[in-house]
């Protein structure tokens, strides 16, 4: 157990860095709006959705209506249907850990455990029940920080939140080395491009997916005739 601990939490580090920065983002803005490291701690323990969060925000201060705030928190957490879908064996397979796993199955737990090559001696389903819990606590202690922060010294959060993107081109250029199929990559970087062109930059995330996914089933039979990596995430 102890080796699997430590391997998950080695595995969890590169979100140990974008999830205290954002996730500070996250406090100091709460506690600007007036409220304290008691509620960034509930918020960030229940929620647990960077973007949700940051909307839940205006919600609380009064400025976005019940109908928009499910409406907007909808459209921005629908691509999570896509990532619960390919993990929902492997989920299953966990036993009583299976609720939480979907639960909190982020953007970028998602991308570790996608990647994810377990050595002998480590057991993959604890591994990846750790590794989704490390990511929890790194975000709620990032809020709990930020709203204490915010109280104590003034703060410009300006660009705090490029964190996320730079943690995501970390994550997508070890898997690019990784992986010998960059097939999907391409897919997925074509597909995304031309929705951003046609939807624009607030709404293509979902129509982006749903090209995506529905591409990369109709090749996933030829990639796995041809000697392909099966595309499991």
């Amino acid at each position: 157990m102890k080796k699997t601990i430590c391997y998950a939490f080695v595995q969890s580090l590169p979100i140990l860095c974008g999830y205290l920065f954002l996730g500070m983002a996250f406090g100091l803005l709460l506690q600007k709006a007036g409220y304290n490291f008691i509620w960034a701690f509930f918020i960030s323990l229940t929620v647990y959705a960077g973007s949700g969060q940051f909307l839940l925000i205006s919600f609380l201060s009064g400025s976005v209506s019940w109908f928009n705030m499910a409406f907007m928190t909808f459209m921005l957490n629908s691509r999570h249907i896509f990532y619960g879908l390919s993990f929902i064996e492997r989920f299953q397979a966990m036993g009583k850990a299976y609720p939480y796993m979907i639960f909190s199955l982020t953007d970028e737990t998602y991308s570790v455990l996608c990647s994810l090559k377990v050595p002998d001696g480590i057991d993959e389903k604890k591994a990846s029940f750790f590794i989704a819990l490390f990511d929890h606590c790194y975000w709620i202690l990032g809020g709990i920080l930020g709203t204490i922060a915010g109280e104590l010294i003034p703060f410009d959060t300006t660009g705090v939140d490029f964190a996320m993107t730079a943690l995501f081109v970390v994550i997508f250029i070890e898997q690019w080395l990784e992986s010998k199929n960059h097939i999907p990559v391409w897919i997925g970087g074509i597909s995304s491009v031309g929705c951003l062109c046609i939807f624009g930059a607030d709404n293509f995330i979902l129509p982006s997916l749903i090209v995506t996914v529905s591409l990369l089933l109709m090749v996933k039979k030829q990639m796995i005739e041809t000697g392909g990596e099966q595309l499991e995430c």
